[in-house]
């Protein structure tokens, strides 16, 4: 999986751009997390894409959109992922490293899921 954290400024229109890239270069996404980050002003993007030429496309491609300020593909170091299951017991939160989160949901087996990589690279 490869993973693009983009810093995009906070308005509407922004996310249309964003995957207007990926739906022109037939690329398609995982996952997305969107989210206010640590910028004022700015949000933070995290897209996974499953296609190594497929990242590297879109980083070339997105660096030139109006309205982003930084792209960059993360190391799977620095990646993580997230789940929220919904079990007989009740919902559940899951955060970890992406082999460890997807064999938690493995034992869980849960009736339904939603898992998501996320990353905060190293700037």
């Amino acid at each position: 999986m490869y993973v693009i954290s983009l810093i995009v400024k906070n308005e509407f229109g922004v996310m249309q751009r964003v995957m207007g890239e990926f739906t022109r270069n037939k690329i398609n996404v995982e996952t997305i997390v969107v989210g206010k980050c640590e910028l004022p002003g700015k949000s933070r993007v995290v897209l996974s894409v499953t296609d190594k030429d497929g990242a590297e496309t879109a980083l070339g491609k997105l660096q030139r959109l109006q309205d982003v300020y930084g792209v960059a593909l993360v190391p799977e170091s620095e990646q993580s992922a997230y789940a929220l299951l919904s079990t007989s017991t009740g919902n559940v939160g899951l955060v970890g490293g992406s082999a460890e989160v997807e064999e938690l949901i493995d034992r869980c087996n849960p009736d339904r899921y939603v898992k998501a990589l996320n990353a905060l690279p190293k700037e």
